[in-house]
C-alpha cells in the first residue's frame, strides 16, 4: 500500500535541504554577529499557552488534541509565545537585555497554497528587556541585514499599532480587536459594515485617512493632524535613525499585525517579486507578554521570517563540497575503506561501494554522483605501493605513492 505524505507537508531531497541549510547558516552567522544565541523550545506546548493571548477561536486554526493523560496540548502554530514562557521559566533573572534566535518548524490547520503550508519553518529573533527605541531599531536592521546578505528584493514598512489604539482609546478591547483585524487583512468593505452596524461611522473618515498615510518622516506631521495628543517621538527616533543607517523603508500606518500583543513599533517586509499574493516574508514588532504567562511586565521586540517563502525566492546556492570515489578491485574493499577514511577525516566526501560491484561500475557511479576524482585501489598497484588516481573530467589518470595520497589532493 503506497502511502501519501499529509496534506500541506513537503518531502525534502538532498540538492533542496542543502540549499536550504546554506540559507539557514547566512541567517544564523549574521544574527550571531549581533550577539544574538541560539534557544529551541518544544514542538508542542500546553494549549492555553496559545489561547491565553489569542482566544479560544484560535483552536479551529492549529493542531490542538488531547494526549493519553487527557490534557490539552497543540503544535506550535508560532514560537513567540513559547519563548515568553520559556523566559519567565527559566530565564527572568538573567542579565537583560536577552538576545535569542531560533529556527524551527510550526504547525498551523489551514489550507494549503503557494507559500503558506501546514507545515512550514521559521527564522526569528526575540530582544527580551528593553523598552528603547534602540531595541526596535536593532530588530528591524537585523531583518533587513538578513534578507540583504540573501539576495532578496523586497520593501520594507513600519507601523505603530499605538496611533490606532490612541484613536479608538474610547470603545471597547472587544471592538478595538475587531476593528484592527479587519485593518490587518485589509478587509475593508467589513470594516465599514462593522463601523456602520455599530454607530461608529463617527471614526470612519479619521481610520480611513491615518491608514492611508505611507512615505517617509514626512507623514508623521500628516497623522499629528489626526492625533495632535499622540506622543509620536518614540516612531520619529526610530525612523531618523534607520535614514542615518541608511535602511530603506517606508512608514505605513495601516501595518497594525493581528495579534492583540503588539504595543508599539510594528513592520512588515513583503518580497517585490517571485511570490504572488502571498508576499509576506517576515513581520515582527515591540510587544508585551510576560504578564500573561505569570511574569512582570517585560517589553521585548522580535521578528520571525517565513523560511519557506524565503526559499522560494533566495538566490543564494549551496555549496557543494568536492566530492571524490574510492574504487576498488574484488579483495582490495577493506584497504579502499582505510584510504577513504583517511580522505574523510580531512574534510572531502568520500563515496566507498557498498554494492560489491565491479571498477567499470564503481566509475560509472563517480560520474552518476558527479565525482571530480576516483582514486581506483587495484591490488597489482597496491603491491607496488601506489593507487591510480583519475581526473573524471579529463580522463587522464595517474599513479600516487599510497603515503602521497592526502598531499595529491591539497591536504
Amino acid at each position: 500500500m503506497r502511502i501519501e505524505r499529509p496534506k500541506g507537508t513537503r518531502d525534502f531531497l538532498p540538492d533542496e535541504m542543502e540549499r536550504r541549510r546554506e540559507i539557514e547558516k547566512v541567517m544564523r552567522q549574521i544574527a550571531e554577529s549581533y550577539g544574538y544565541r541560539e534557544i529551541s523550545t518544544p514542538t508542542f506546548e500546553h494549549l492555553e499557552l496559545f489561547t491565553i493571548k489569542s482566544g479560544e477561536g484560535i483552536v479551529e486554526e492549529i493542531y490542538a488534541f488531547k494526549d493519553k493523560g487527557d490534557r490539552d496540548l497543540a503544535l506550535r502554530p508560532e514560537l513567540t509565545a513559547p519563548v515568553m514562557r520559556m523566559f519567565v521559566n527559566e530565564c527572568s533573572v538573567m542579565p537583560r537585555p536577552l538576545r535569542f534566535y531560533y529556527f524551527s518548524n510550526c504547525f498551523r490547520y489551514e489550507n494549503p497554497q503557494k507559500g503558506r503550508y501546514r507545515e512550514f519553518w521559521q527564522f526569528g529573533v526575540e530582544l527580551i528587556g528593553s523598552g528603547s527605541y534602540l531595541a526596535d531599531l536593532e530588530v528591524i536592521l537585523l531583518a533587513y541585514r538578513i534578507l540583504k546578505e540573501l539576495g532578496i528584493n523586497f520593501e520594507l514598512n513600519i507601523g505603530h499599532v499605538g496611533l490606532l489604539r490612541e484613536l479608538l482609546k474610547d470603545l471597547s478591547e472587544e471592538r478595538v480587536r475587531k476593528i484592527m483585524r479587519f485593518i490587518d487583512k485589509k478587509d475593508f468593505e467589513s470594516l465599514e459594515r462593522f463601523l456602520e452596524e455599530n454607530d461608529l461611522m463617527d471614526y470612519y473618515d479619521d481610520i480611513k485617512t491615518l491608514i492611508s498615510m505611507k512615505g517617509r518622516k514626512e507623514v508623521i506631521e500628516n497623522a499629528r493632524e489626526v492625533l495632535p495628543d499622540f506622543d509620536f517621538g518614540y516612531i520619529e527616533s526610530v525612523a531618523m535613525g534607520l535614514e542615518r543607517l541608511e535602511v530603506d523603508f517606508n512608514l505605513d500606518f495601516s501595518i497594525v499585525r493581528g495579534l492583540d500583543y503588539y504595543t508599539g513599533v510594528v513592520f512588515e517586509i513583503y518580497a517585490v517579486e517571485g511570490l504572488g499574493a502571498q508576499n509576506q516574508i517576515c513581520g515582527g514588532g515591540s510587544y508585551r507578554l510576560t504578564h500573561l504567562f505569570g511574569g512582570g511586565d517585560v517589553p521585548s521586540t522580535g521578528f520571525a521570517i517565513g523560511f519557506d517563502r524565503v526559499a522560494e525566492i533566495c538566490s543564494v546556492k549551496s555549496e557543494k563540497a568536492e566530492r571524490i570515489v574510492v574504487a576498488c578491485t574484488p579483495g582490495m574493499e577493506l584497504n579502499a575503506l582505510r584510504i577513504a577514511e583517511n580522505l574523510r577525516e580531512k574534510g572531502l566526501v568520500v563515496y566507498t561501494d557498498v554494492m560489491e560491484r565491479g571498477l567499470k561500475k564503481q566509475l560509472s557511479f563517480a560520474n552518476t554522483v558527479n565525482a571530480r576524482f576516483a582514486v581506483i585501489v587495484a591490488e597489482r598497484e597496491y603491491e607496488k605501493g601506489v593507487v591510480l588516481v583519475k581526473d573524471m573530467e579529463s580522463g587522464e589518470q595517474r599513479e600516487v605513492p599510497k603515503s602521497s595520497i592526502l598531499e595529491y589532493f591539497g591536504l
